[in-house]
């Protein structure tokens, strides 16, 4: 599908947002990108992204962002802060999306709120929502598919919350169920391996399942450009992989030639319990939508990341 011309607004231009919006100007889309961080928006706007610098879930930045989108990603992240970081990012954030595409960005404007048949703009454009499958409570190495039961702690509940509430959207709307991110610049194990790092914690024969965040990108760009029919749908979206946490960390530990560290068995500081074993099941997305993750496993994902540079 030919995008140019269209135009895109990002929600939460983070490591996946801004990866987004920079493919859809390279795609000859115009975008508008929204972010908390002002030195971020800097490097946006650089791009030639417009940029506003406001909290998602406030309603100031309605007018400044407008109506009239063709195409709609909230990519938000937590941004620290614990259930109530979860609960205001997420459902405070989408609650916002939802009252900015209700009066077409047009709030702020006073006189314009006064004109009923101008305020009211309900969206008709396609709407992306990047979820998490943290939604999933299974464990003990079950295969859960997006047809499984969600919820079961605060914070999957009000991760479920969201979600719940991307269905209130006007026009075609999808959520994607994101496995464990990683990519450029994000590469928490490998970052503890050339720290020197000889334990890690947690248990070695967990899985992990994981998504590159190129791959996301394809994701959703499969996701804007697939047929009218394809919408109102959940789709999880992970790479082949689902590896042992210890598989991966050996893997990682070759290559960069220090010895494999050993594993706790313990929940790591600051987490509240260990990540659950289980393998995340892609085939609806593959089936409906026709995505292939290009790095299928860590190993493809990783050896990008450890390429030097000069090679890129």
């Amino acid at each position: 599908m030919n995008l140019s011309g269209k135009r895109l607004v990002v929600f939460g231009a983070g490591y996946v947002g801004a990866e987004v919006a920079r493919q859809a100007v390279a795609r000859g889309l115009r975008v508008t990108a929204l972010t908390r961080n002002a030195g971020k928006a800097r490097v946006l706007a650089a791009a030639g992204i417009e940029t506003v610098v406001a909290d998602l879930a406030e309603d100031g930045w309605h007018s400044q962002v407008g109506g009239g989108a063709d195409f709609v990603l909230n990519s938000v992240s937590s941004g620290g802060g614990g259930l109530d970081g979860c609960r205001r990012s997420y459902v405070g954030g989408m609650q916002s999306v939802l009252a900015w595409a209700e009066y077409g960005g047009l709030r702020g404007s006073p006189a314009r709120e006064r004109d009923v048949g101008a305020a009211r703009m309900p969206s008709s454009g396609t709407l992306i929502y990047t979820g998490s499958t943290s939604v999933y409570p299974q464990d003990g190495g079950a295969v859960v598919s997006e047809a499984m039961a969600v919820g079961g702690n605060e914070r999957a509940d009000l991760l479920v919350a969201a979600e719940t509430l991307v269905a209130r959207w006007t026009g075609r709307w999808l959520v994607l169920r994101l496995a464990g991110i990683y990519g450029p610049q994000r590469h928490h194990l490998l970052d503890q391996l050339r720290s020197g790092a000889t334990e890690l914690a947690g248990c070695g024969d967990h899985r992990l399942n994981l998504i590159h965040r190129d791959d996301i990108c394809a994701a959703i760009w499969a996701g804007f450009s697939a047929p009218p029919a394809v919408a109102g749908d959940i789709f999880n979206v992970a790479d082949n992989g689902a590896a042992t946490k210890a598989e991966v960390v050996t893997w990682l530990a070759a290559q960069l030639g220090v010895p494999a560290p050993r594993f706790t068995g313990t929940v790591a500081s600051g987490r509240r319990a260990a990540t659950p074993d289980r393998v995340i099941a892609s085939e609806k997305i593959r089936r409906t939508l026709g995505w292939r993750p290009a790095l299928p496993t860590f190993r493809e994902g990783y050896a990008g990341i450890l390429k030097p540079v000069s090679e890129l």
